[in-house]
């Protein structure tokens, strides 16, 4: 047999089990969706470069609950706060499951909080939110290390002189060391070269992750494994922060005092011996190694991203700047830091970056869930081992939830009489029991490190308002802001 027809044998063979799969299935009452190829799926009717745009589309014709194929995989997309909230909220116990997404499983090993199902999600979920919250057992609260760390930011962008800079980098650092502080229980210096390393290396995995080959290894891992290409250098980087995490880990072993903890590493240890007896205990070293980077990748780029963008924002729009800052001047005055107390009291500010979370809308995505067994839903049945997607893009944008939701608008969250206003289809860190669990961290960093800026300086680019771009430079996995020079001058 000669080798083209080879390939059509193959390519038949291909095809009837592609048609056998979709057929064994025909039993579920699926929602509907375009139809699938053979073995690629829906993937060419997507927009590489941003796919939740194409699945927005798509609802027009199909619905806010659709049926795709990535590949083999089937996916069910839920369009809109209703089918979201009525998913992660109303039945969240039957959408727990967290998809076995290829680039995580291997960047994890399978372990940790941020990839895990069952019992080992629910023990490292209830342990990460209790340390979070008690996080008041080291030397400071959250909140005062937040507030250290933004005396620590001021100083640095008072060496630039009002001269242009990037402050990509130095964003990254100071919320990384938010991060550091709860997880490793110390800070590190803006010079440090192994830290800058670090953080370099977290910009790469996301900016890979946002990527169509990013997301082409989530879909074909197996074919992506062996042609060539940057997913071997972004595993090898991996493999750094790993070692570096696993460094850090023995430190604190070796100067471990179970009776005062300084930190969520000495935290997980004291309760890994107190456990070590106990065959269903999910306190294990790969647990902790994971979940720590869990913390560290997921708690660094996507806070340090939104501080970036809402600075172009302020930078785009000057009036907004100049009100935030009158507001601020008027509560808070010059000379004390602000802490959370004053969120309250200021009403536009917070509007401000709660509009600039949902207009950046950083995770447009989600991270996908899971159907660990058959659900039914809007009379559909969502068949066992069916990745989902909660399009958040979908939440943050919805006509119906949101008066201008293409345009920054901060009377999203303000009433008629200017207080704030929330909104239930706020859902930047998406809902249920996955939420973020970093979400109260994020928004504590987001309100003290913007107030902290605004007190100090005034905002602006060599090229004046018009020549900022707020559409994101990259969309995939997250949208990631586009990197502006800024001109910070002391008020």
């Amino acid at each position: 047999m000669d080798f083209s027809a080879t390939v059509i044998l193959a390519g038949l063979i291909v095809a009837l089990l592609w048609l056998f799969r979709v057929k064994n299935k025909s039993n579920y009452k699926l929602p509907p969706g375009p139809t699938a190829l053979p073995v690629i799926g829906n993937l060419p009717q997507l927009q590489k470069d941003a796919p939740f745009k194409s699945f927005f589309k798509f609802s027009e014709t199909y619905g806010p609950v659709m049926t795709f194929y990535l590949g083999w995989q089937r996916t069910i997309v839920l369009v809109g706060y209703d089918a979201v909230k009525e998913a992660l909220v109303d039945q969240a116990d039957d959408f727990t499951g967290r998809g076995p997404l290829p680039f995580l499983m291997k960047a994890t090993k399978g372990y940790g909080l941020g990839i895990s199902n069952g019992e080992r999600w629910r023990q490292l979920r209830r342990f990460t939110l209790t340390t979070l919250r008690d996080f008041g057992m080291g030397r400071k609260g959250m909140e005062e290390w937040i507030q250290e760390e933004s005396t620590h930011l001021r100083a640095r962008i008072d060496t630039f002189k009002a001269k242009p800079f990037d402050p990509t980098f130095l964003l990254s650092c100071t919320v990384s060391n938010v991060i550091c502080a709860l997880v490793f229980g110390e800070r590190f210096d803006y010079d440090d070269k192994q830290f800058l390393n670090l953080l370099s290396i977290i910009a790469d995995v996301l900016r890979f992750n946002s990527s169509p080959k990013g997301q082409m290894y989530n879909v074909f891992p197996w074919l992506m494994e062996h042609l060539p290409g940057q997913q071997h250098k972004v595993f090898a980087q991996i493999e750094e922060l790993r070692g570096f995490v696993k460094t850090k880990i023995q430190e604190h072993k070796e100067t471990l005092d179970p009776s005062s903890p300084r930190d969520f590493i000495d935290c997980f240890l004291i309760r890994m011996n107190q456990e070590k007896d106990i065959p269903t205990s999910e306190f294990q070293f790969e647990n902790l190694v994971a979940t720590v980077l869990n913390l560290f990748l997921a708690g660094t780029e996507t806070t340090s991203s939104t501080i970036r963008y809402a600075l172009s924002v302020l930078i785009k729009y000057p009036s907004i700047q100049e009100k935030m800052q009158q507001e601020i001047d008027t509560v808070i005055g010059q000379n004390r830091g602000p802490n959370m107390e004053d969120r309250k009291s200021l009403p536009f500010t917070d509007a401000v970056i709660h509009e600039v979370q949902r207009f950046l809308d950083i995770v447009p995505l989600s991270l996908p869930h899971y159907a660990l067994q058959d659900v039914s839903f809007r009379g559909y049945t969502i068949p066992k081992d069916t990745i989902i997607i909660p399009l958040l893009h979908s939440v943050l944008k919805e006509e119906k939830q949101w008066e201008t939701p293409w345009s920054f608008n901060p009377k999203h969250f303000l009433d008629q009489n200017g207080n704030f206003s929330k909104n239930p289809a706020f859902l930047p860190f998406s809902a249920g029991k996955r939420a973020c669990v970093g979400e109260s961290l994020a928004r504590m960093e987001l309100f003290i490190f913007m107030v902290s800026l605004l007190q100090r300086f005034n905002f602006s680019c060599t090229e004046g308002p018009d020549s900022i771009n707020l559409v994101p430079e990259f969309s995939g996995f997250a949208n990631l802001p586009r990197r502006d020079l800024i001109i910070a001058t002391t008020r």
